[in-house]
């Protein structure tokens, strides 16, 4: 019975629709040209804020727009090391003990430590 019921239609979706008729949204032409000298048009609303800048259709650098304003460098963060957010965390003098507890554990051999079964042929 599903057979049937599937005869004579496609899978894939199809509109009959038209824009015969249809009035579109007022546009205007836009033109944007990259650093590698190419250029082109990209259509916007009217009422659309339009971008400074925009991908280049053929390169995929960005293109800035033509007679249009240099964009802002937006202002950015520095990034955050792991140093950093250690130092938010502790102080200097925190840390130095921390370090010496450590190594006195590993000095006096209180903490096993696997060696790899690499290392001791290296060393045999």
């Amino acid at each position: 019975m599903s057979e049937r019921a599937l005869r004579g239609t496609r899978l894939v979706v199809t509109s009959y629709e038209t824009d015969r008729g249809i009035d579109l949204a007022p546009r205007q032409a836009v033109e944007y040209a990259c650093e590698k000298g190419h250029r082109f048009e990209m259509p916007f609303s009217v009422e659309a804020e339009i971008p400074p800048e925009w991908e280049c259709k053929v390169c995929g650098a960005q293109a800035l727009l033509v007679d249009g304003d240099v964009p802002e460098e937006k202002k950015g963060k520095p990034a955050r090391t792991h140093w950093d957010m250690l130092m938010e965390r502790r102080t200097r003098e925190e840390l130095e003990e921390v370090l010496e507890e450590r190594l006195a554990v590993l000095r006096s051999g209180a903490m096993n430590i696997a060696v790899h079964p690499r290392d001791s042929r290296k060393s045999a």
